[in-house]
């Protein structure tokens, strides 16, 4: 018998990879990391280009308003003597171009170069307007590539001429017109040292458009324009042709060359702002001016600009809105954070025992980590950068390394959360250390606590300093320090309800608020980082929100010190308010009280210890007067003290710094149409709303007392108002009433000039900024407690399957886990609210709303309780809906599967 034959040895077979073993095994697994790696890389890539194109798009802005006369380099020298030619000045002109383009560019409408005459000359010909009996003044310039913005209506473009004859020049039609002068009349200056002179008008030519930057500086070669200040006089400027130019400084006394090169305002970015600083300043004033002084060969060359100081005020805004843009976003880094860890956390208990078993069967830390390491890089990574490409393409911007940084950032703690996670839980057990939380803890308060002395002592960090890392960093500290104090407190409060509730019919209420004060599995006390989590986003949004509320609180309060109310109409001098248009205006929707009043800012109170001291008097009816200052904050007093008064004398409310120099006594009070009254001071006022500031020199009087004293009467020259006024409503009330003179009455209200206040880029920057902060710390805080609930579903979905075999119905399983898990959401929204409040009032008095607001303001922010309130309430309300959707979702499908499976723990 034949022994049978040796079996073939089995095929060597190689052990499956790790990484896609695992991704086969848990796809949904893979597949939400990749989610949270996307939208946490998303938000980080995104967060800075968002704020170099807030910041870029407020520096142009601000620039822009400006205009080009403040953004632009000017250089002179003095003309040469003899003749001259344009060919000169071009010369200098490309020098000067070529120093350029490095850190700053020539906008795209290139400089204006030319030569002009330095003085202007009066003109003597009769017939000339002359208002005030103030001849008119011509200047004489020559403007490069004049031709291309000019059309020629009339005559042709002027030449040299004779070198005795009048020099031809033209002039713009609308000095034509105003003047009344046409092609071949000559015009004669006044004589000069520099013998008899006259210009010929050769040609007239219109300007294409006159708001063109190149008329920058030149408006009066567009027209004529209306000079003076009390006489009124015109004034215009004609140009001369090329060879022409040698006769200007006869015209003027003497001529020079000007170079105005406007600087490309929309290229420049925030964060090149330091170095376009250094070089324009260079260039004005530096070695960049020096050597172009050599190399031109003119000693006289001068350079001025505004533009450095417009470039210091634009860092100065920057740097001042920093600190308070940048809290939204830190609130949104710690709440991610901890989000991160809680995934971590989740994840390692749930394979706390597979990674057990490696271990056990001879895998070591090291190796272990590793593959969770590369397991976790197949689905983070491909995820990391798809979000980072997606916010490179969806917010565009010249700077991408800070972008690529905080995208790597968070992917590397993304990556590396869950194997220190694998790693901590592989250790040895180390021995229990009761005090180490106690210790962290008080280094927590002890760390809040000097950084909120620190920012009360100081005050915020000084414009040009950057983000003020203290004040950012304390409304989080007070978050932590807060959610390690509740996760104290919550455990027995919570325990002393589960009592109260147990004396109670039912065991839902009961069991709930149990397992919410002892927490799930083998922990002795709920989970903090959930906690912490939620007063972050409530106590930054809070504390954010309430900044936001107090800007525009502030605005309001701006506005109506600037308007004098919500509505002022003031009518031209001389011109008094109608009755109509004051009856029609009061009548507008919104109009809560109005009145007319007459203010006379030349008049003079006498019997002082000073003499007679200039003062302005105010006629207005007291009772509606009274209303509208307690309205606006300045001059508060009591209508009744101005009701009655004597035959001898008016009764007066006098501005404080008035109250000095005069007695209890009458005082005789001359007006500018040179009526007099006796006044009597019954009070003391700080101030007028009618007046900005102080309303230094101010007398109230009261309208009936008064002008029966006044036999000219007194005519109304301004309504006031107060209410929710609407500025198109009110302009067309005066267009109607005021007949032709309606554009020279002054309208103004409060909403008008709050939202020319809010129209600023900067400020919406940091208000969009700050709002999707919220939104994305909101939803990780909305993670954050999903992550906890799905942390503890096993234990919950075992307890809910026992209690269903004892008859507990569905919907007191879903009531048994909002009971369970509402309590930490109610104490983050209270505490949260309490933290943020807290937070206002002690780091509030040293924050600086000026630059928000767009005005200047007192440093100060008070508690305002509908902001607080709304963050706190919103976040309840938003993690009470995350509990009841996670429970109505996946409550019934784990006590089902429970119930068929079994329990195998």
């Amino acid at each position: 018998m034949t022994s049978p034959a040796p079996a073939p040895p089995p095929p060597h077979t190689r052990p499956a990879p790790w990484v896609r073993t695992r991704l086969r095994a848990a796809p949904l697994t893979a597949l939400l990391g990749a989610v949270l790696a996307f939208v946490a890389v998303l938000l980080a890539a995104g967060l800075p280009r968002a704020l170099d194109r807030g910041s870029d798009q407020a520096l142009r802005s601000f620039l822009r308003d400006q205009g080009p006369g403040f953004t632009s380099l000017l250089a002179t020298a003095q003309a040469e003597p003899g003749a001259r030619t344009p060919e000169g000045s071009d010369s200098v002109r490309s020098l000067l171009l070529s120093r350029t383009g490095k850190d700053f560019a020539v906008a795209p409408d290139g400089p204006v170069s030319g030569t002009r005459a330095v003085k202007p000359r009066t003109l003597t010909n009769p017939g000339l307007p002359s208002p005030y009996e103030v001849a008119p003044q011509m200047s004489l310039l020559y403007l490069r590539d004049l031709s291309a913005h000019t059309r020629l209506v009339d005559g042709r473009w002027p030449d040299g001429g004779t070198p005795d004859g009048p020099i031809p020049i033209a002039l713009s039609q609308g000095a034509a017109d105003t003047l009344g002068v046409k092609v071949g009349t000559v015009l004669d200056p006044t004589p000069s040292i520099s013998g008899p002179l006259s210009a010929r008008i050769v040609g007239v030519y219109r300007v294409d458009d006159p708001a063109d930057p190149f008329w920058t500086d030149l408006l009066c070669a567009t027209r004529a324009c209306l000079n003076g200040s009390r006489k009124q006089y015109w004034q215009t400027s004609a140009v001369v042709g090329p060879d022409g130019a040698d006769r200007l400084a006869s015209w003027g006394e003497r001529a020079e060359y000007f170079w105005r090169l406007p600087v490309d305002t929309d290229i420049l970015r925030a964060d090149r702002l330091p170095a376009v600083k250094e070089a324009v300043a260079s260039y004005v004033a530096g070695p960049t001016a020096t050597d172009l002084t050599v190399e031109s060969r003119r000693p006289d060359l001068r350079i001025t600009s505004r533009l450095p100081e417009l470039l210091a005020r634009a860092e100065a805004r920057r740097q001042a809105a920093a600190p308070l843009a940048a809290i939204g976003p830190a609130g949104v880094v710690g709440v991610a954070l901890v989000v991160f860890f809680l995934a971590a956390g989740l994840s390692g208990d749930r394979r706390l025992a597979e990674l057990r078993l490696l271990l056990a069967r001879g895998g070591s830390r090291s190796s272990i980590v590793r593959r969770v390491l590369a397991e976790g890089a197949v689905s983070v990574l491909p995820a990391a950068a798809l979000a980072t490409a997606a916010a490179v393409l969806l917010l565009p911007t010249p700077r991408l390394l800070p972008a690529l940084l905080a995208a790597a950032a968070v992917t590397l703690v993304l990556l590396t959360a869950f194997p220190v996670r694998v790693f901590v839980l592989l250790s040895p057990p180390r021995p229990p250390a009761p005090r180490r939380r106690l210790v962290a803890e008080l280094l927590v308060l002890a760390a809040t606590g000097a950084a909120v002395f620190e920012v009360r002592e100081r005050g915020v960090a000084p414009a040009g300093q950057g983000v003020d890392p203290l004040l950012v960093a304390a409304p989080l500290l007070l978050a932590l320090a807060g959610g390690l104090l509740l996760a104290r407190i919550q455990p027995p409060l919570v325990g002393a309800l589960a009592r109260a509730v147990g004396r109670r019919r039912g065991v839902v209420g009961f069991l709930g608020a149990t397992r919410a004060a002892r927490g799930s599995g083998d922990r002795a006390r709920p989970p903090v980082l959930p906690l912490i989590a939620l007063l972050l986003a409530v106590t930054t949004g809070g504390f954010g929100a309430t900044v936001l509320a107090g800007v525009e609180s502030a605005r309001e309060r701006v506005a109506r010190l600037d308007v004098g109310g919500d509505a002022q109409v003031a009518s031209p001098a001389g011109v008094p308010v109608p009755k109509a248009l004051a009856k029609a205006a009061g009548e507008l929707p919104g109009v809560r009280a109005s009145l007319t009043l007459w203010a006379d800012a030349d008049a003079y109170v006498f019997d002082t210890d000073r003499g007679s001291v200039k003062v302005t008097v105010i006629v207005a009816d007291p009772v509606a007067y009274a209303e509208i200052s307690r309205t606006v904050g300045r001059g508060r007093f009591d209508p009744a003290l101005l009701a009655g008064g004597s035959p001898a004398a008016v009764p007066a409310l006098f501005s404080e710094d008035l109250v000095g120099k005069v007695t209890d006594g009458t005082h005789r009070v001359r007006f500018a149409n040179d009526e007099e009254l006796l006044a009597k001071p019954v009070a003391r006022i700080d101030g007028t709303p009618l007046l900005q500031g102080s309303g230094k020199g101010v007398i109230v009087l009261p309208a009936g007392t008064a002008t029966a004293r006044i036999p000219k009467g007194a005519p109304p020259t301004h309504w006031l108002a107060v209410g929710s006024i609407d500025d198109g409503a009110l302009r067309e009330v005066v267009r109607t009433h005021a007949g032709p003179a309606a554009d020279r009455y002054l309208v103004r209200t409060s909403a008008a000039t709050v939202a020319k206040l809010a129209d600023d880029p900067l400020q919406r920057s940091a208000s969009r900024l700050f709002w999707a902060s919220l939104a994305g710390a909101a939803g990780f805080a909305a993670l954050a407690v999903l992550l906890t609930l799905a942390r503890a579903t096993p234990e919950r979905a075992a307890l809910l399957a026992r209690l269903r075999t004892m008859g507990l119905r569905p919907r007191q399983g879903v009531a048994l886990i909002l009971v369970e898990s509402l309590p930490q959401a109610v104490t983050a929204a209270l505490g949260g609210g309490l933290i943020a409040a807290a937070a206002v009032a002690l780091l509030g008095p040293a924050v600086d709303l000026t630059t928000l607001v767009g005005s200047a303001v007192p440093t100060g922010l008070g508690v305002l309780v509908r902001p607080v309130l709304a963050q706190s309430l919103g976040l309840a309300a938003l993690v009470a809906l995350t509990v009841l959707a996670e429970a109505a979702v996946s409550g019934r499908r784990q006590i089902t599967t429970e119930l068929r499976a079994g329990d195998r723990r």
